[in-house]
């Protein structure tokens, strides 16, 4: 039995904008009826479930594109490859971890001070350094000397006032 797009994205819980997306991008794939309409293979549930879980655990859609692309005759995935494809993201996972880990402590370190500038804040960063490690989001990207603002370094630098 196949189902209609409206069928799927039911049975899924994704949006019909979202399975259009898919699609077009080759995660999913349909056949057309006569009148134009998309019809799903069943086993498409499963392959959308896979593309949900990979996303939700922070794998980029590309990333999922290519995994997926690896499978033989666009097969759904099995138990045994999900176990294979996780395996080959487990150190990307671990760098993504540790991320969070700083953005967390950096947060509850350096914002909980008050001030609220990071480009001003004297202990996050100090003559706004970050800028010449170039665009976005410097502070929470490993840095390749020691951090601006570890932990207990942040409270141990004494009048918290002064830093705004």
């Amino acid at each position: 039995m196949e189902l209609t797009v409206g069928q799927l994205a039911a049975r899924s819980g994704v949006a019909v904008s979202a399975l259009h997306f898919y699609e077009a991008r080759g995660l999913i794939r349909s056949r057309r009826t006569a009148g134009n309409q998309r019809r799903f293979s069943r086993d498409t549930l499963r392959r959308i479930a896979f593309i949900r879980v990979s996303q939700r655990v922070g794998i980029p859609l590309k990333t999922i594109q290519e995994a997926l692309a690896e499978l033989p005759d666009e097969r759904t995935p099995t138990r045994e490859d999900w176990a294979r494809l996780s395996a080959t993201w487990q150190s990307e996972l671990d760098d993504r971890i540790k991320q969070l880990q700083r953005l967390r402590d950096g947060l509850t370190d350096c914002i909980g001070c008050g001030c609220l500038s990071l480009d001003r804040c004297a202990l996050a960063n100090p003559d706004d350094v970050a800028a010449a490690r170039g665009p976005g989001s410097r502070l929470m990207i490993p840095p390749r000397e020691p951090a601006l603002c570890a932990g207990a370094a942040c409270s141990d630098t004494g009048d918290k006032t002064s830093r705004a």
